[in-house]
């Protein structure tokens, strides 16, 4: 099979570290997954499944099976597979079809299209936890909070500033941070994040319009991204994802 021509391997690089690093729950395993499926395709090593021919899926189907090879898809207590938490990280994270996501995850489409359903279902009663919102726009604040609750999580402190984050999270210890990046006068979400991490582990997932700036592989970066806009279920799916799934996040 032909590999896509590099630089369509290049531009796809991008979402196959947000999907890679939200599979794997970390920057470094997630990268390093990548970087392996780009030097086996670029050097013809691996041939994707018949009808992988785009770019993306074909990074996307290079990284599940390497994932896959170390033996974490594992079934977890709560009755969500690892196959059905790549399902839900394809279809709602990256925004592939259910018809295409089947073949990247090696599964029939009828199977594909069941297990989301019973996914879905057993999402909303799963990992509730506590949830430090940093987010500095008050409308976008309250839009945030009012998702947050609907997926069966607890908030626990909204801060609109680097100051009141750190105060936030010093006196709640939140089990899952959401954050965005730019607070206008009122600092970096970032660099909020990065005070907090030092003294208290929490999750973090980050919320921005510019997602492709926090997946370069060049610094440490996030392992958990999600694009404005998105849909409720994409917030339901990386706080799920993002409480339970993968190995320790790296710090930020």
């Amino acid at each position: 099979m032909t590999t896509p021509p590099r630089e369509d391997m290049i531009r796809a690089l991008p979402y196959a570290r947000r999907y890679a690093r939200a599979l794997t729950g970390s920057q470094h395993a997630g990268d390093a997954l990548v970087a392996a499926c780009l030097r086996d395709m670029l050097a013809n090593a691996v041939a994707a499944p018949q009808g992988i021919t785009d770019a993306r899926h074909r990074l996307y189907w290079g990284v599940t099976q390497r994932f896959d090879a170390q033996g974490q898809g594992t079934e977890p207590a709560d009755g969500i597979s690892g196959k059905q938490r790549q399902l839900l990280l394809l279809t709602s994270l990256e925004d592939v079809s259910a018809e295409d996501a089947a073949p990247i995850i090696g599964v029939t489409i009828a199977e594909a299209s069941e297990w989301l359903v019973d996914a879905r279902d057993r999402l909303r009663a799963s990992a509730a936890t506590d949830v430090m919102i940093i987010e500095d726009e008050p409308i976008i604040a309250m839009d945030l909070e009012e998702l947050v609750v609907s997926c069966g999580h607890r908030v626990v402190g909204v801060a609109a500033s680097e100051a009141e984050a750190i105060a936030i999270a010093t006196r709640t210890r939140p089990g899952l941070i959401l954050a965005d990046i730019n607070l206008g006068l009122g600092g970096d979400g970032t660099s909020a994040v990065t005070t907090i991490l030092k003294s208290h582990y929490a999750p973090v997932i980050f919320v921005t319009a510019y997602p492709e700036r926090l997946l370069t592989g060049e610094a440490i970066e996030p392992a958990f991204v999600i694009t404005k806009p998105f849909e409720p279920l994409t917030l339901a799916i990386a706080t799920y994802q993002a409480v339970t799934g993968g190995v320790q996040l790296d710090s930020v």
